[in-house]
């Protein structure tokens, strides 16, 4: 197989210049990659998505065990490469999902099916992309997102690094207990919070999650990383609304 690099995209936001590109991993087999760039910094890759997955899965199981079994509206805030997205739309139960991110190059590489996933998000008529400030719209004083009628059953984020290492300084103002009281009101009852974090679960921001919501739980995700020989981790936490 020839050697694959592709620059698929790249364009300027007002964080910096944001890239997509595919490559071959000639130390996996030529296995091919996607992955996003902020500047210099890595942001995501088709390697490691297996956090990202689960943030949906122990989501919805979550909501689940907390009776609700059926017609779920789920927002997910951060579209990236797609996983936590399409996570959600595999579940039957998932009748609306409403994907929230605040780059239009993001957005435009699904709609033009420049990632693997973008396809199947683009078409699934349950299924929105907006373009927007997903901490904005958590936080204003407005029931639910527009464009969904009625309260989402889940909010899944996946757009900091952390609840401590944050993509914009100004997102530091979202982990705050004002801020995610705000949020919790536009959640049914039954209804669950979930944070993926490169981390692993903090103490202080658990204690901060415990002072708003009614119970919060912290799994640690683990998998396989091919260039280090052994297991990587991240972090998902869920807040339950009681």
């Amino acid at each position: 197989m020839a050697f694959v690099f592709e620059e698929l995209d790249c364009q300027e936001t007002p964080l910096g210049l944001i890239s997509l590109r595919k490559r071959a991993e000639p130390r996996l087999d030529n296995r091919i990659l996607y992955e996003v760039k902020l500047g210099d910094e890595f942001l995501m890759s088709s390697l490691f998505p297996e956090a990202e997955i689960q943030l949906s899965r122990l989501g919805l199981e979550a909501l689940r065990n907390n009776g609700h079994v059926e017609a779920l509206d789920i927002v997910v805030g951060g579209l990236g490469l797609g996983y936590t997205a399409n996570a959600a739309l595999e579940d039957e139960m998932v009748r609306s999902l409403l994907v929230i991110d605040i780059m239009p190059a993001v957005i435009e590489w699904h709609q033009k099916h420049l990632v693997p996933l973008g396809e199947v998000l683009s078409t699934d008529t349950r299924c929105a992309l907006q373009l927007g400030d997903f901490f904005e719209l958590a936080t204003n004083s407005e029931m639910g997102f527009p464009p969904l009628n009625q309260q989402p059953h889940g909010i899944f984020l996946d757009i900091d690094h952390s609840p401590s290492n944050w993509l914009d300084q100004e997102n530091s103002n979202f982990y705050t207990e004002k801020s995610l009281a705000k949020m919790k009101k536009k959640i049914v009852v039954g209804g669950i919070f979930g944070l993926w974090s490169n981390d692993l679960p903090d103490n202080d921001f658990t204690a901060l999650l415990e002072s708003v919501f009614d119970n919060v739980e912290t799994h640690v995700v683990a998998f396989d990383n091919p260039y280090s020989g052994n297991n990587s981790t991240n972090s998902v936490y869920l807040a339950h609304v009681l």
